[in-house]
Parts: C-alpha cells; structure tokens; sequence
C-alpha cells in the first residue's frame, strides 16, 4: 500500500502576496483523492518526532534558537518565512513525514511525503523556505535505528541541494546526486558527491538522456541500501524560480524513470515532494501528483 505523510499543518498562513505556493499542500491530496489515485487510507498524520534525530543532523544551537525563537533576523530573513512556532512546529512534523514514510518504504518499496524536500537547510542554518533537512534527518534515523548503512539522496529540483551537501560532505555512508540549473538559486554553490549543472532551457530529450546516463551507473557504482528521491516539479519551463526546459510530460518521465530505477534494483525509495512555483497552481499540482500516480502504477 502506497503510504503518503500529510498533517494539516503543512499549509502554513504566509502574508498576502508571498512567492511561496503554500497551498498547493492543501490542494494536491485533495486531487489525489478525488481522482481516485489515493484514499484517505493511504495517508497518515506525522507528529513530533524525538529531538534527537533531529539534532543528530543540525547543530543544537541552531534547532534549539528556532525552538526558542531567538534566531537573529539575519538568519530569519535567509530562510524567507516569518518565523513563528508554529512554523517551527510544521517543520519538525515534515521531517516526521520524512521519518516515518522511511520505515514505509522499507515495508511497501515506496513511500512518499506531500512536503519535505528541505535541502537548503544546513547544519547550522536554513535558507531559502527551509529550516530542517527532512531528508537529511531520515538518512541519519535509518542509519541509528540499523534500518540501512549506504544510502543515495538523488536530489532533481532545479535548485542545488546545497544544505544536504554540506551536512553529508565528509561522510561516505550517503553519497549526494544533486542535477541542477547552472545559474539558478543557489549562486553560490556547495558540492555534492556528483553535481550535474543543466544549461538554462534544458529540455525533456537533453535532460532524459543525461539522467538515463547517469543514474543506473551510479546505482551500480554505489549499491545503496536506501535512496532518498527529492522530486522537485521546478524543472518545469513554466516555473518562476526556476530555468530549465521541461514539460509536465517531460517532468512525469524523470519520475518514471527514476522510480523504474528503484523497483528494477529492489532499493526502497522515499519521495520528497520538493518546490513547484509555476504561476497556475493547477500546474504544480497536477505535475506533483503524476509522482503519486506512478508510484501507484509500478508498485501497487
């Protein structure tokens, strides 16, 4: 069964006017139930996960001056949000999504989280809509809890997955795949384990080929026991905070493929919806939901 982390406090209230599409979190497991992809019996409410886990990826500082909220402005203004509690409170029950849909994977081959896809949260910082590395903080509970050793975070949103390399760059039991726009946000970048940067206007042929070149040879290479998939739909060419060429079709077909990688190898792969900003929420959502969709078709 296909299981799909959602709490209601996922759509956090921003102020009028801001870039952030926070309700496509509302509308995309609306649409999946109502096209009869998903039922209410697929998803379950993440709550508060240990705090350990969480500061066994970011420094404690950092996590307990967001709890406190005594974050200086500078760091607030980075990460692009109001910070409040409960925004705090969203993040720590995202990446409790991210956990718990990781011990569903390792049950069902897959499993999937409505939010997370944090990685430009660092150790020591968050930035650009991220405070915490949901994915980040499931690799390390899997590793604590012996439930995988080498893991694989294969990170396709148009924006480097700075933070997740700079938390993972000195570790080789979870090796970084981030493809990205070359001179897209961000402009300062980190490096992964493998970076591909895409020239601007990417398009579905140019960027399907180097994937298909690339991931089942870093599959084999690597023999991970686990792979974290960040399925961002800003590769779009509608997209406003990205600069790549793809349809929505192309989009599908990433997916596709990197989901056929996965059950092919017998790898349990958690999904993380990642960023979406095309100017028609329809856009977001329907290209977010053709992620479920194909989870539904190649393993259930």
């Amino acid at each position: 069964m296909l299981k799909i982390a959602f709490n209601p406090i996922y759509k956090h209230p921003l102020p009028k006017g801001h870039r952030f599409p926070m309700e496509k979190y509302d509308l995309l497991p609306q649409q999946l139930k109502h096209e009869g992809t998903c039922s209410e019996v697929n998803f379950f409410e993440p709550k508060r996960p240990n705090d350990k886990y969480i500061v066994a990826v970011h420094d404690p500082e950092y996590y307990y001056d967001l709890v406190n909220m005594t974050l200086d402005q500078r760091a607030v203004r980075k990460i692009g949000f109001p910070l409040s509690e409960v925004l705090v409170e969203r993040e720590v029950i995202i990446a409790d999504g991210t956990i718990k849909a990781s011990e569903h994977a390792l049950q069902y081959g897959i499993a999937m989280n409505i939010a997370g896809g944090t990685h430009h949260a660092f150790t020591n910082r968050g930035e650009a809509f991220c405070l915490l590395n949901d994915q980040a903080i499931g690799a390390r509970y899997l590793q604590h809890k012996g439930l995988a050793h080498n893991i694989l975070i294969v990170d396709l949103d148009v924006h480097q997955g700075n933070g997740t390399a700079e938390i993972f760059q000195n570790d080789n039991s979870v090796f970084t795949f981030s493809m990205h726009g070359k001179s897209n946000y961000p402009f300062k970048k980190e490096q992964s384990d493998l970076d591909i940067a895409l020239d601007n206007n990417t398009d579905d042929g140019t960027y399907l080929s180097i994937l298909k070149e690339t991931l089942p040879t870093l599959i084999r290479e690597q023999n991970p026991d686990f792979i974290y998939y960040l399925c961002g739909v800003d590769v779009i060419s509608s997209d406003k905070l990205g600069k790549l060429g793809l349809s929505v079709a192309g989009c599908k077909e990433r997916d596709r493929f990197v989901l056929e990688q996965c059950k092919h190898n017998g790898i349990p792969v958690m999904c993380s919806m990642g960023g979406g900003y095309s100017p028609d929420i329809k856009t977001i959502v329907d290209a977010h939901a053709n992620t479920f969709r194909l989870a539904n078709e190649l393993y259930f």
